[in-house]
């Protein structure tokens, strides 16, 4: 009796689990991930956090999660709940990118901070930061559609960067150069969050996608929208400039999502 009481809680603990799967990833891009599940509402958990997800239809979910740059090469478990019980167990499979070195040279001014200057830089940085967690009314899928200017891509996503010999934090973003006044437009639509004129990154926007994807565009000339307006796809935003600290004119085109350092192209 015992033993037929043992199979019965063990089947309705596993009623509704799919076969595990492994998805692979390299460090800093956004994986998607499909489960087929029967239920209603469906979390996706990775790495401690909930990720987006979407109903396809015939029991088919899909989801995003997104690697940070730094994320260390590992596996990790992936959980899709519905808020009760544990439906499907997956797997994670991180692997390390291959970087680059980035070297620039720039003004003492732009390398070597006094103390009011390093004051204003973790101020601005700190209202940056504000912005990769705040909620935006929408879901759309995790996706972009194309880059922001047309250009020559100067420095890669996850570069290792070095300033005037100093090692620096590794490229967050893509660089594209382009000449001075090229147009910018948003790879996807969304609520502007931040217009500034921030000494290391000059005329910045950031702009909310939802599903928790922050765009970041720096070393602007000029940005032509507002905080707190909403732009719609390939709405143009800015020209390209060399503000900040920049070595000559280009976009710096930084997603975040869920607060990681993901590739941008890694969304196309």
């Amino acid at each position: 009796m015992k033993y037929l009481l043992g199979i019965l809680l063990l089947t309705a603990c596993c009623a509704g689990t799919a076969n595990a799967a492994t998805w692979q990833a390299v460090q800093g891009n956004v994986v998607t991930v499909e489960a087929t599940v029967t239920t209603e509402h469906l979390r996706l958990w990775c790495f401690g956090k909930m990720w987006p997800v979407k109903k396809l239809g015939n029991g088919t979910w899909r989801g995003w999660i997104g690697v940070d740059l730094k994320k260390k090469p590992s596996d990790y478990p992936i959980e899709w709940s519905n808020g009760k019980q544990v439906m499907a167990r997956d797997s994670l499979s991180v692997t390390e990118g291959k970087f680059r070195i980035s070297h620039i040279q720039v003004t003492k001014k732009m390398a070597e901070f006094d103390t009011a200057t390093l004051a204003r830089i973790r101020s601005e940085v700190k209202a940056l930061k504000a912005t990769y967690v705040e909620k935006v009314a929408a879901a759309p899928d995790v996706r972009m559609f194309g880059r922001p200017t047309v250009g020559i891509e100067s420095t890669p996503f996850g570069a290792q960067r070095y300033v005037n010999g100093e090692a620096r934090s590794p490229h967050s973003g893509i660089d594209i150069a382009a000449p001075a006044g090229t147009l910018i437009e948003t790879p996807l639509a969304g609520k502007v969050l931040l217009v500034a004129d921030m000494y290391l990154n000059g005329n910045t926007v950031a702009i909310g996608h939802g599903n928790g994807l922050v765009s970041v565009f720096s070393h602007m000339q000029s940005a032509s929208v507002r905080k707190g307006e909403w732009v719609d796809t390939h709405q143009v935003i800015g020209k390209v400039g060399s503000t900040g600290r920049a070595t000559g004119p280009h976009l710096h085109w930084g997603v975040r999502f869920n607060t990681a350092r993901v590739n941008p192209d890694s969304l196309l």
